[in-house]
């Protein structure tokens, strides 16, 4: 009966032992700042599995803790006698960042330990040597968000390739475009040789000015070749886009206005359009035409100032023009009152290109300018009229820099302040791009 009980005994006191807790070392310390005053903020202590001196297993984890008054005090694990190099990283934050970070080398000791004691000089500090990255093996999931960050990016697909244009596969992994290197890219990533046969290329008209009398009471107007498709065709009346089937219809190459969008006498008509792939201009050598690029359009301010006011601008970036294109200026301003004569002025860059004086009574003032560039400078030769106002054209150089900034502004103003005013209601400034003949 003795010999059971002392077993049981034994049994109980291994038990106990194999349910203890790894020995701690108590770290102890005040901190400060360089100013004198205490430290008051926290201590994020992080570590990675070890396994310790009693064979204990170490958790992946951390800890926070608070430093109140400059006190700091933690009990850890030593480190310096883990069966596997461990240590441990704090981070000290105060007033909502990061103050300092170090690393800990925690040896065993009976008594409390100072921050000298276990802070890592370097790499080694008291014989214990920081574990080589390769001998901690740190998992995905240990790095917080780490996972989703690479779940985010795209992989690399088996066509994957160095110095190849890269395009992403249905799968969403990245692979490189196969070809030729004189190839060009589509945006399926697939290839084919840039100069194709005139089959599959369509031309392209753009800027043709319809033929036809602009009297104000003719509303049909005839081009050069059949748009194909009907509905690649853009028509501009005084740079403002047409809707097909409202202000106009098409029937093969020739256009029909309808009867309240009539042109007017001084408008301005361009059209743009692309040919069947068969024919059409260039169509034979495999040459597309550049399109009409729409720099600024839209609806101004309005002023009752005598003073010239700016009511709207078009900016021009540096470099946009070069020698050989051309920009189609086209506004509007409307004259609410009949007391106050209304004036209107059209500025490229510094320079007043355009300015005209109504009637008291004018309704509307309306103008179109053209400027030819070339070497830097530009021509330029614009219309201005009125409801009742005449008829009045002017054209000169500018002596500017194109390799600047330039603006289009649309200034107005009327004889003396008062109630009535001046406003601008639409205006566009077009750019069509310079392009030799094949």
């Amino acid at each position: 009966m003795r010999i059971r009980c002392g077993a049981a005994a034994i049994g109980v006191l291994l038990w106990g032992t194999l349910l203890a807790a790894p020995p701690l070392t108590s770290i102890s310390d005040v901190l400060y700042r360089a100013d004198g005053s205490r430290f008051n903020g926290v201590a994020f202590i992080e570590w990675k599995s070890f396994q310790a001196v009693d064979l204990s297993t170490i958790a992946t984890h951390s800890v926070t803790v608070p430093i109140q008054d400059g006190a700091l005090l933690v009990r850890l694990v030593p480190t310096t006698n883990a069966a596997t190099g461990a240590y441990y990283s704090v981070r000290y934050h105060s007033d909502g960042r990061i103050q300092f970070s170090e690393v800990w080398a925690v040896p065993p000791s009976a008594t409390p330990l100072k921050l000298r004691d276990v802070r890592v000089q370097g790499s080694v500090y008291g014989g214990a040597v920081l574990p080589p990255a390769g001998d901690t093996e740190i998992l995905i999931s240990d790095v917080t968000g780490l996972a989703e960050e690479l779940e985010a990016r795209p992989l690399k697909g088996p066509g994957y390739a160095p110095s190849r244009a890269a395009f992403i596969s249905g799968e969403g992994t990245l692979e490189g475009v196969p070809g030729d290197l004189s190839d060009c890219v589509r945006v399926d990533g697939t290839s084919a040789p840039c100069n194709l046969p005139a089959a599959e290329v369509p031309g392209f008209v753009d800027a043709e000015t319809p033929s036809g009398s602009i009297n104000g009471s003719n509303r049909l107007f005839t081009l050069s070749e059949q748009p194909s498709p009907p509905q690649s065709l853009l028509l501009f009346r005084n740079g403002v886009l047409q809707r097909q089937g409202l202000d106009y219809t098409l029937s093969g190459g020739v256009i029909t206005f309808a009867t309240a969008a009539t042109p007017q006498v001084g408008d301005l008509l361009t059209a743009s359009y692309r040919l069947s792939e068969s024919g059409g201009p260039g169509a034979e050598a495999g040459v597309t035409y550049p399109r009409p690029q729409v720099l600024c359009g839209g609806t101004g301010a309005g002023t009752s100032s005598a003073a010239w006011t700016s009511l709207g601008a078009c900016m021009i970036p540096a470099g946009t023009l070069a020698a050989g294109d051309r920009v189609a200026v086209s506004f509007s301003f409307t004259h609410e009152g009949s007391a106050v004569a209304p004036s209107i002025e059209l500025r490229w860059g510094a320079t007043a290109v355009l300015s005209r004086t109504g009637a008291n009574f004018e309704t509307l003032l309306a103008g179109t300018g053209d400027f030819g560039a070339y070497e830097g400078n530009a021509t330029w030769a614009v219309q201005s009229w009125g409801a009742t106002l005449a008829l009045a054209a002017g054209a000169g150089v500018w002596n500017g820099s194109l390799a600047s900034p330039l603006t289009v502004d649309f200034r107005g103003r009327l004889a003396s302040a008062s109630a009535e005013t001046i406003t601008l209601r639409n205006y566009s400034v077009v750019r069509y791009p310079a392009r030799t003949s094949p």
